[in-house]
């Protein structure tokens, strides 16, 4: 009998790679009523990789059993067309993982897939319960064992200690008890369902292919690559189910505000996605182009840093007049890993991901355009290069407002006291980034750019430190005054 749940861990790595931005969530991917379900899974998981390389995994469901495959790595290297194959059934879910609460290893990987009375049930969760430890500790008190550190396991066992046989009633009351983001896609041997918290924290997004399959993913680029047309949005506080008799939606929680993620725009989905009801290119190059009109400076040439920030750049070169160039190439074949040698290089990290145009910077004042400044480690280091290239000045550009808080609903954002725009000064930035100068979009710039959004609001707890959901966050230790750490000089 073929074992219905396959591992695969690749060789160790030799040095991590770590960059300074926030760190890409989870992606989920679902289909319904296809004979190829967990082809266009491993399809749909590909084009949103950007969302999480840790892991990935596929379970599918022929309609008596749940078949998983999972491993460490990004989508390519998991899956072989053999394992594809040995993914049987006309249903599948899928997920990419980047670890927001959980360490990073092969037991933690999603989708889960337990068995209970309620049958065999698979789970994959994009988001971050910040009540998830609290029902962890009571349920373990109760007995339960748990097999991953993951806040998601909480839902399986909530549901199995549901007074219900239904899972439809079990799921629902189990996300009743939880608190925080989720966009959820749930499968069983009957049904495929697909939830969204009631602030809508997360995209999910559902469309239907020509042949009848119903799709769910995270962004609208997994509909583009499977011939999926978009349908709408999966609502905050909805829970869609999919079976052999058709589709319905239920609203089994309390109406809450919406606080859709403005980050989500700014830096994470791709931006020829659809989230939230609208474009990602025209919010993004909106932002750009409110940056130019709020922060202007005379200069040669606009340069953004690879790849997030380009249409924001392309936004401000657009609206200031002053040309766009790519005067930074980023390399697509790094991993999270690298092999250094033994002789040191300086700024080795950034140097093996990005490379300076000489021809496009050199004797130029140069506008550097990013989306975010997180610690400013790789900011600085990308700043040297471009002196060294032979900029003649250096002006930075953030298309969103200082980052001054944590996220504590599925980014993995450093914490307040690692946050250099938290601690430290606009003037103390520019000098630790040696730049000419420096300017971020405003908060109310940021408004502006979804003004005419059809959402009722989004969550900037990272720009404000207003949290949509109240709890009692844990701040560990004193991040170290860059300026010690790093020595700035003065001049």
């Amino acid at each position: 009998m073929r074992n219905q749940d396959i591992s695969y861990f690749p060789v160790n790595s030799i040095k991590s790679l770590k960059e300074d931005k926030p760190k890409e969530e989870c992606a989920v991917f679902g289909i319904f009523n296809s004979p190829e379900a967990a082809n266009f899974t491993y399809l749909g998981l590909y084009s949103l990789q950007h969302r999480g390389q840790e892991s990935s995994g596929i379970v599918t469901s022929d309609g008596s059993h749940l078949y998983r495959y999972a491993g460490m790595g990004l989508v390519a290297s998991v899956f072989t067309e053999s394992k594809i194959k040995e993914l049987e059934g006309y249903a599948a879910i899928g997920h990419n993982r980047y670890s927001t609460t959980g360490a990073s290893f092969l037991r933690n990987a999603q989708p889960l897939r337990v068995e209970s009375h309620l049958g065999g049930v698979a789970l994959a969760h994009n988001g971050n319960l910040i009540n998830s430890w609290d029902i962890r500790k009571n349920l373990e008190k109760e007995g339960s064992i748990f097999q991953t550190t993951i806040d998601s396991e909480v839902i399986v066992h909530l549901m199995a200690k549901s007074g219900s046989k239904d899972p439809l009633v079990a799921l629902s009351d189990a996300l009743n008890i939880v608190q925080g983001a989720y966009s959820l896609l749930v499968l069983t041997n009957k049904y495929l369902i697909a939830v969204r918290d009631p602030n809508g924290f997360r995209p999910l997004v559902m469309g239907k292919r020509s042949d009848g399959a119903i799709v769910f993913a995270s962004e609208t680029c997994a509909f583009d690559i499977t011939d999926t047309e978009y349908i709408r949005d999966v609502e905050p506080g909805e829970m869609i189910v999919v079976d052999h008799l058709g589709i319905k939606s239920y609203f089994p929680f309390s109406e809450k505000s919406h606080s859709l993620c403005i980050f989500e725009y700014i830096y994470f989905a791709r931006p020829d996605s659809y989230i939230f009801g609208e474009s990602v290119y025209k919010i993004r190059k909106s932002l750009g182009v409110l940056l130019a009109k709020e922060s202007p400076v005379d200069a040669d040439v606009v340069i953004p840093v690879p790849d997030s920030a380009v249409v924001a750049a392309q936004g401000y070169s657009e609206e200031s007049g002053i040309p766009y160039r790519s005067g930074l190439i980023r390399s697509h074949y790094v991993g999270r890993t690298f092999i250094e040698p033994d002789q040191k290089i300086r700024d080795f990290g950034a140097k093996v991901k990005y490379n300076v145009v000489k021809e496009v910077v050199n004797g130029k004042r140069v506008i550097v355009v990013d989306d975010s400044i997180m610690r400013g480690t790789t900011s600085r280091k990308i700043i040297k290069m471009i002196r060294q290239a032979g900029a003649k000045e250096i002006h930075f550009r953030v298309s969103a407002p200082p980052t001054i808080s944590p996220c504590y609903y599925g980014i993995d954002i450093p914490t307040h006291s690692e946050l250099i725009a938290a601690t430290h000064t606009i003037e103390e930035i520019q000098k630790y980034l040696r730049v000419d100068s420096i300017a971020y979009l405003s908060n109310e710039m940021l408004d502006k750019s979804v003004a005419t959004h059809p959402s009722k609001g989004f969550c900037k707890a990272c720009f404000t430190g207003k949290y949509p959901i109240e709890f009692q966050a844990i701040e560990e230790g004193n991040q170290k005054s860059l300026f010690q750490e790093y020595a700035v000089e003065e001049n």
